[in-house]
């Protein structure tokens, strides 16, 4: 498909890095050019390019991204890496934080058999991610309160992509991120971890014994994500992967 050149320039000026690619699934998103206008016109202006198109690529799948629902980052794909070394077929796993309901889905498509739960406390994104999950039940409310009492004790792996990012430096990140995406899906305290503290303090008594849980967290988190851990009675790890930027804490109850 042939792209405009002053659509590219325009998406580059903007500090699209990847400009080209973006003017192609704009055009092809749009119905006529009146359309396609607006679409690059909203992307200038700072929309994701996710919400403008309707869905996100997530390992290898097309995610469905509503307005105002958190977009899957790269990144992550390693959180679902290790979730998924962890879960065996039978394996009850539970998808906390779920925004889109995008790292259940790449689950089930990458450690088939497991019994997958979702949840989030925003209720547009469990809108989002029961599209995404069809025939999974994706359950409404803040981490622990939303599962059914059924799943205490059972969880294998319980994996959560919390919000980690340090309240004061949210106004630091770029527009599409700070101005589209839900505050409650970045803000994560003072320090990044208020809600990870909350998720590592529930989870022994939902965990399984030998169920792990395991979340992202920024490099300079590491220590204290894993004294949390640790002081919680689980056995606590890091992995990393430089090329992606991405840092997985993760506790495993004896």
């Amino acid at each position: 498909m042939t792209v405009e050149p002053a659509v590219v320039a325009r998406l580059r000026a903007a500090g699209c890095v990847f400009a080209e690619d973006e003017a192609r699934l704009l055009q092809a998103a749009a119905a006529d050019p009146d359309t396609r206008q607006a679409l690059v016109d909203r992307r200038v202006a700072g929309e994701p390019l996710e919400h403008l198109l309707g869905w996100a690529e997530f390992r290898g799948l097309r995610v469905e991204v509503d307005p105002g629902v958190f977009v899957p980052r790269r990144r992550t794909g390693y959180l679902v890496e290790q979730a998924a070394a962890l879960a065996r077929p039978g394996a009850v796993v539970v998808d906390l934080c779920c925004g889109s309901g995008a790292v259940g889905a790449a689950l089930l498509a990458e450690a088939p058999g497991i019994e997958l739960h979702a949840a989030d406390v925003d209720p547009t994104a469990v809108r989002c991610a029961r599209r995404n999950l069809p025939g999974r039940p994706v359950h409404v409310g803040d981490l622990f309160e939303a599962l059914p009492a059924e799943l205490r004790g059972r969880i294998d792996v319980l994996v959560a992509n919390v919000p980690y990012v340090p309240a004061d430096a949210i106004a630091l990140m770029p527009p599409e991120a700070r101005l589209h995406e839900p505050p409650i899906a970045l803000d994560g305290g003072a320090d990044g971890l208020a809600v990870a503290r909350r998720l590592v303090a529930g989870a022994p008594s939902w965990l399984a014994p030998g169920g792990t849980v395991l979340f992202e967290a920024g490099e300079d988190q590491v220590p204290a994500a894993l004294s949390a851990l640790a002081a919680a009675g689980l056995t606590a790890r890091e992995a990393e992967d430089g090329e992606r930027g991405a840092t997985v804490v993760l506790g495993t109850r004896p």
